[in-house]
């Protein structure tokens, strides 16, 4: 538990999208929280424009939800940089083995969508890619 705390704590000190905008509305956008027949949650917090956002999903069921399509604002690889069910936590290793990979098919009135491995009663913390540059004139 210790090293799940302290992990969590670097991320979140580590990653802007996690703490800039704690009490602003423009610091939280919700991607599902309708899935009730799942009892998964899923949302981003952002930072400014050049910060990337973090994608949180939570599973409240002790059964892995495989294959878990979920739409996203930006196309690339996600980063899994937290997975509470990780065997560095004692967990049993259920994840996405480092990141997912979008597919350009919308979802949850997103463009694009990536399919997740979201472990049982767990928690996993995925970074988006770099979002694109403002073209200088």
């Amino acid at each position: 538990m210790q090293k799940w705390v302290r992990d969590l704590n670097r991320v979140y000190r580590n990653e802007p999208a996690l703490h800039k905008f704690d009490f602003q509305p423009q610091g939280f956008e919700w991607l599902d929280c309708q899935d009730a027949d799942q009892s998964v949650f899923t949302f981003l917090r952002r930072g400014t424009e050049h910060d990337s956002s973090i994608l949180i999903a939570l599973n409240f069921t002790p059964v892995p939800r495989y294959d878990y399509r979920l739409g996203v604002p930006l196309e690339g690889t996600w980063t899994e940089l937290l997975n509470s069910d990780a065997q560095a936590y004692w967990g049993s290793g259920v994840g996405n083995m480092g990141g997912v990979e979008t597919a350009r098919e919308a979802s949850h009135g997103r463009p694009y969508s990536i399919r997740l491995t979201i472990p049982p009663l767990g928690a996993i913390y995925l970074k988006s890619p770099s979002a694109p540059k403002a073209l200088k004139s």
